[in-house]
């Protein structure tokens, strides 16, 4: 099977949830905001809060890279600092979503190995923007060295809203779970990345099941083996507000 060509998710959904010892429940986590303009320190500290207060996960919006007021280097320093100090308060294995994408595939790579060496469990990639030869070379190290990776999947309004000649979200999705992440942002029934009910909850399945029948009302149009690829954990996300 073509599928069998790929490596897949570095880790997928058992394996982080046996990193994080976290079981029977969804994890929780938000995007920090304003997503611009906070200094390195200040970002820190936001996300020391909101992991103290319960959360699971914080994340780097996607348009967080390394501008002037917030250097990725020092951003990556401050955000370690607050993930190991909630972490120390509530004895719970906490993470931060650090955006690796950056203009060339040496310093995406860069970036990932810094937030290695700080002890971070997981980074985050623009697999859309940074390409999928990216993705993959950044999947193949995320494994090797024990780091999850999360997909964020900025610029793909551009190409799975266009009716006559885009292409669809599913069909974007499998490609993503063949190059590889754990995490995928898979829209909610509410909210802005909002999709009819069923046709999302196939979505869902189409991520984290090993095998999906065809089935037209949920949006699945063919079968679907994946012949034991780990799956993506779906990221419900857009808000909660209708």
């Amino acid at each position: 099977a073509y599928s069998k060509t790929f490596q897949g998710p570095p880790h997928g959904i058992q394996v982080e949830r046996d990193k994080l010892n976290k079981y029977g429940r969804p994890l929780l986590g938000c995007t920090t905001k304003p997503k611009l303009g906070l200094s390195a320190k200040n970002y820190g500290r936001a996300v020391y809060e909101c992991l103290r207060g319960g959360l699971d996960f914080t994340k780097d919006d996607e348009n967080v890279n390394s501008q002037p007021f917030m250097r990725w280097r020092d951003r990556f320093v401050f955000v370690a600092e607050a993930l190991y100090k909630a972490q120390g308060e509530t004895g719970e294995i906490k993470g931060h979503y650090l955006n690796a994408t950056a203009g060339s595939c040496e310093e995406m790579m860069k970036r990932a190995e810094f937030a290695r060496e700080l002890g971070v469990p997981i980074v985050m990639h623009d697999y859309l923007t940074g390409g999928f030869t990216a993705n993959t070379s950044l999947a193949y190290y995320c494994r090797d060295n024990g780091l999850l990776l999360h997909i964020h999947r900025a610029m793909h309004a551009v190409i799975d809203r266009q009716k006559n000649h885009g292409i669809h979200s599913r069909v974007l999705a499998k490609a993503l779970r063949m190059s590889g992440g754990d995490h995928i942002h898979g829209g909610t029934v509410v909210g802005k990345l909002e999709g009819e009910r069923q046709v999302t909850l196939g979505f869902v399945d189409l991520l984290r099941d090993d095998y999906i029948e065809k089935d037209r009302s949920r949006g699945i149009y063919s079968t679907q083996d994946w012949v034991s690829m780990p799956g993506v954990l779906p990221v419900a996300s857009g808000g909660i507000h209708v």
